[in-house]
C-alpha cells in the first residue's frame, strides 16, 4: 500500500504540535508550581497567614534576623527540610505545615491557640528540622565556642538519636521575652502580707498551731499549717472516670499530726540554702573537703526559666537536692523538716473531701466523659484554684494568684508538681490491706524513681485529681545536660516540678 504523502506530513504536523503544546504545558506547570513555592515561601507569605501575633516580631528580635554576618535566616529555612533532604521531602513538609496553618486560619478560633504551650521543648521540635540546623551550622567548634559550648556539642554528636539541636538552643528562632514583666515583678517581689501566722517563737512550746518561720541568717520567712492527724480513703474511687491503674484499689490510711508548707518552697527559701552552701570548689555530689557542707553546684544554665526568683515556686532541682534542702533547713532551724510521704500529701490535697477534686465534690459523669475521660468540673471554680493548662500562660506564677484549700494550702493543685519521700511502685496500693487501716504508710522500701503529685502549669484538668499520681524520669529529664558525670543537684529537661516541706509532730523544738 502506497502512502500518502500528505497525510504523512499530516501525522508528523500534529505530533510536532502535540510535542509543543506538551512542552509549554509543562513548562507552563513546572514555572507556575516554582512561582508558587517560591511566593508561599517568603517571610511576607508567612506573616500574612500565621495568626501567632508575636511571631514576626519575636522572629526579628531574634538571634537569626540580625547577625553579625548579615545573613538573614528566612522562616522556611528552619520550618521546612533544606536543599540537601531533596525536593520530595521538601514538597511533602510544605504541603503538611501548609494544610495545618490554612485549617487553623479559617476554622479554629485564634484566641483559643495557647503560644506559650506551643513554643516549649515538647512541642517546638514538631515545627523545626534539626536538618536545617546542622545544613546552616555545619561548623560545631567555631573559633569563637566556649568551653562549655564545646562539652555540649561533644555530647551532642554522641547523642544524636535523642538529641536535637533545638534542646539546648529553643529560643534562638524567636526571642521570648519575659511574659508580663511588670505583673511578674509585681508577684515575685510580694511583701510578707499582713496575716502571716505568728512567729513559732511566739507560740507555746507544745502548740499544734499554724507558725511563720524564719530561716536563721537570711531573714526570709515561710509558714506552716497544722494538720490535724486523721484516717481517709487514699486513691481514686470507683466513680472516678480518670482513675489510672496506680491509683485503684482505695485503702483505708491514717495519718499522724504534722505541719506542711502552706506553699511550695519558694526561690527566696532555696537561694538562702544555696548562698550559704554553694561553691565552684565543689565535686559533682557537693561536698566540700574543708568543712563538708553539702549543697548544690552552680546550675549548668537558668534554673528559672526566666520567669523571676523571688517568691515564685523553686524548680528544677532534683530529688536529691530538695532532700538536701530539707537537711539544711532542719540543722539551722532546729526542727524536723523532710518531704511529705505520698500518703501525707494525698491527706492534706483532700482536706477532708472525698471527690476527684477537692473544690467540687463528684457530679454525674456524662456518655462523653466515660468514654473519653474527663470530669464533669466547673472551669470557672477550678480558675480559682488551680494554676493548670487552660491558664497558666505555661509558666509558674506566685503562690497567692489563686485560692487555698479549705486547710489553707495554696497550690496543692497545679502550679508544680511535688516531689513525695516515697519511692514510686505503681501497685502499693494493693500491696496496703485490704481490710485494716494503715497507719502512716511510707511506700516501697526500694525503688528506682520517686513518686511526685498534684499536677502543675503543664496539666490539663484530669490531671488535677487529689488522688493523680506521677514519678520522677530521671534518664529523660536528664538528656541535655553535657556534664560527665551529670548534675546530681539540677534537672536539664524538666522545668514544672517543685517541692512543699512538712515537720514532723515529734520533731519538737
Amino acid at each position: 500500500m502506497k502512502l500518502n504523502p500528505f497525510r504523512i506530513v499530516l501525522v508528523k504536523t500534529h505530533l510536532l504540535t502535540g510535542l509543543l503544546i506538551g512542552a509549554i504545558v509543562c513548562f507552563l506547570f513546572l514555572g507556575a508550581s516554582y512561582y508558587i513555592v517560591e511566593h508561599t515561601s517568603t517571610n511576607e507569605y508567612c506573616e500574612s497567614c500565621h495568626v501567632h501575633p508575636q511571631a514576626t516580631e519575636s522572629w526579628k528580635e531574634g538571634l537569626h534576623y540580625e547577625t553579625s554576618s548579615g545573613v538573614q535566616t528566612k522562616c522556611v529555612e528552619c520550618h521546612l527540610p533544606p536543599p540537601s533532604e531533596g525536593l520530595p521531602k521538601f514538597l511533602v513538609a510544605k504541603a503538611k505545615a501548609g494544610a495545618v496553618d490554612i485549617y487553623g486560619f479559617y476554622f479554629k478560633d485564634h484566641d483559643s491557640f495557647n503560644w506559650e504551650q506551643k513554643s516549649t521543648l515538647e512541642y517546638a521540635p514538631r515545627h523545626v528540622f534539626n536538618e536545617s540546623c546542622e545544613y546552616c551550622h555545619a561548623e560545631l567548634y567555631p573559633t569563637e565556642i566556649t568551653s562549655e559550648g564545646i562539652d555540649a556539642h561533644i555530647y551532642y554528636e554522641k547523642n544524636t538519636d535523642t538529641l536535637q539541636c533545638i534542646n539546648c538552643h529553643l529560643k534562638v528562632g524567636h526571642y521570648h521575652e519575659t511574659p508580663d514583666e511588670q505583673v511578674l515583678a509585681a508577684e515575685t517581689e510580694l511583701e510578707d502580707p499582713v496575716d502571716m501566722a505568728p512567729l513559732i517563737t511566739e507560740i507555746g512550746e507544745n502548740e499544734f498551731a499554724d507558725y511563720t518561720e524564719i530561716i536563721p541568717g537570711s531573714g526570709v520567712k515561710f509558714e506552716m499549717v497544722a494538720v490535724e492527724g486523721g484516717s481517709f480513703e487514699m486513691g481514686a474511687g470507683p466513680n472516678d472516670p480518670n482513675a489510672e491503674e496506680d491509683e485503684i484499689p482505695t485503702r483505708k490510711v491514717e495519718v499522724s499530726p504534722f505541719w506542711m508548707g502552706k506553699f511550695e518552697v519558694s526561690w527566696r527559701e532555696f537561694d538562702s540554702y544555696y548562698a550559704e552552701t554553694v561553691t565552684r570548689g565543689k565535686n559533682e555530689a557537693g561536698l566540700r573537703l574543708d568543712d563538708a557542707v553539702t549543697g548544690p553546684t552552680p546550675p549548668y544554665g537558668s534554673p528559672d526559666q526566666g520567669w523571676g526568683k523571688g517568691s515564685q515556686p523553686a524548680i528544677t532541682m532534683r530529688h536529691y537536692t530538695a532532700e538536701k534542702y530539707c537537711e539544711w533547713l532542719s540543722s539551722v532551724t532546729g526542727r524536723k523538716y523532710r518531704l511529705p510521704t505520698e500518703a501525707e500529701w494525698e491527706y492534706a490535697a483532700r482536706a477532708g473531701t472525698s471527690g476527684p477534686y477537692f473544690f467540687a465534690e463528684p457530679t454525674e459523669s456524662s456518655w462523653w466523659s466515660n468514654l473519653f475521660g474527663g470530669d464533669e468540673v466547673d472551669l470557672e471554680l477550678a480558675d480559682r484554684y488551680a494554676i493548670y493548662q487552660d491558664n497558666s500562660r505555661y509558666r509558674t506564677h506566685s503562690p497567692r494568684s489563686k485560692e487555698p484549700n479549705p486547710w489553707g494550702l495554696y497550690n496543692m493543685l497545679g502550679n508544680v508538681k511535688e516531689f513525695c519521700l516515697d519511692w514510686y511502685s505503681p501497685d502499693i496500693l494493693s500491696r496496703y490491706p485490704e481490710d485494716d487501716v494503715v497507719k502512716d504508710p511510707s511506700g516501697p522500701e526500694t525503688g528506682t524513681e520517686y513518686v511526685i503529685r498534684g499536677g502543675s502549669f503543664r496539666s490539663p484538668i484530669e490531671e488535677l485529681r487529689s488522688s493523680e499520681r506521677d514519678y520522677t524520669r530521671t534518664e529523660q529529664w536528664m538528656r541535655t545536660d553535657p556534664q560527665t558525670p551529670k548534675s546530681v543537684w539540677w534537672y536539664s529537661d524538666v522545668n514544672d516540678v517543685g517541692f512543699r516541706i512538712v515537720r514532723e509532730l515529734d520533731g519538737g523544738e
